[in-house]
């Protein structure tokens, strides 16, 4: 059945439909990273005495730098889904495939030993595991599709 109703053309085209949206892509890049600020900055604020809180910061600000390292290397490589635009090695890339995955989790780990939210970090760790296993498979079907022999041998030189 055809529509009965349709928008102008003037609102339509002012709707991000695509996450190719030059805005959204730009909120989603940058939206994570803010969210994990705030919540260090929220843990920094509330100290809580003891070896944990001094080991678990060191380890998410470890973790973090090295994300935040990770990210900027990638630079226009980078994508919400898994695309081949190019192929980046150099840099921190140069050991592991996929640190965004690894850094932002020990980043995240680091929060929890630090603020004592042991069951929260291990239920993290868990399933942050197993989404960061598949999209790490997704991008290395992509990967190797259009980059063939080249990430092959990329994947040999490396870790996850």
């Amino acid at each position: 059945m055809a529509a009965l109703y349709r928008e102008p053309a003037e609102f339509t085209a002012r709707i991000p439909t695509e996450w190719h949206n030059p805005r959204m892509r730009k909120l989603l890049r940058f939206g994570d990273i803010a969210f994990y600020l705030a919540v260090y900055v929220y843990c920094a604020w509330s100290h809580r005495a003891g070896w944990q809180y001094i080991a678990g910061m060191a380890l998410a600000t470890a973790g973090y730098a090295l994300w935040f390292t990770a990210r900027a290397q990638l630079g226009a490589a980078f994508s919400l889904k898994p695309e081949a635009r190019k192929l980046v090695t150099s840099g921190l890339y140069s050991k592991v495939r996929h640190q965004i995955y690894l850094f932002r989790t020990v980043g995240l780990a680091g929060l929890c030993i630090a603020m004592r939210w042991y069951r929260f970090g291990l239920l993290y760790v868990a399933v942050v595991a197993i989404l960061q296993w598949r999209r790490a498979k997704a991008e290395r079907a992509v990967l190797e599709a259009a980059f063939g022999d080249q990430y092959r041998e990329y994947r040999k030189r490396t870790w996850f």
